[in-house]
């Protein structure tokens, strides 16, 4: 499966869990705390796919992985709400557990997604601070060099 057609499948999964957990959100039972619950999963379930499709639209690399890894942390959030949903007592039929199946492995698709990028951006990181930390390095050779006081 090429990269493009893998994107694309995770930018529709993404929209549709968003779609998902909109419909979800609504029949809840409208009591405070529940709303409270249901206002974060909505904005983990939007979050999630907005910050993927922000991610394809990234401008570098850096800013890809930086959404996707963004996009990560809120799957796995609205994991959180819809375990505390579950494990609650709110709600613990079948829907539930369903939307709770997607979310993780959404979660988990995203994790596979990122992890390698994360691997790369680190390795990269710590070789442009090698590079920067370097005595040959122009860098280090302006902001290390010894200043005069008064003319030459």
């Amino acid at each position: 499966m090429s990269p493009s057609s893998i994107a694309e499948r995770l930018r529709e999964r993404t929209f549709n869990y968003a779609l998902r957990t909109l419909r979800y959100c609504r029949s809840l039972p409208n009591e405070w705390d529940i709303r409270e619950i249901a206002k974060q999963l909505i904005r983990a379930g939007n979050g999630t796919a907005a910050n993927y499709w922000s991610a394809c639209r990234g401008r570098s690399d850096r800013e890809f992985i930086a959404k996707l890894g963004v996009a990560e942390d809120e799957a796995a959030e609205s994991v959180l709400w819809l375990m505390l949903i579950l494990r609650g007592g709110i709600r613990e039929d079948a829907e539930t557990k369903s939307c709770y199946r997607k979310a993780e492995r959404l979660r988990r698709s995203s994790s596979r997604v990122t992890r390698p990028q994360k691997i790369i951006a680190a390795r990269e990181s710590n070789e442009l601070r090698r590079r920067r930390e370097s005595p040959n390095s122009p860098i280090h050779q302006l902001t290390n060099s010894p200043t005069t006081a008064g003319p030459p």
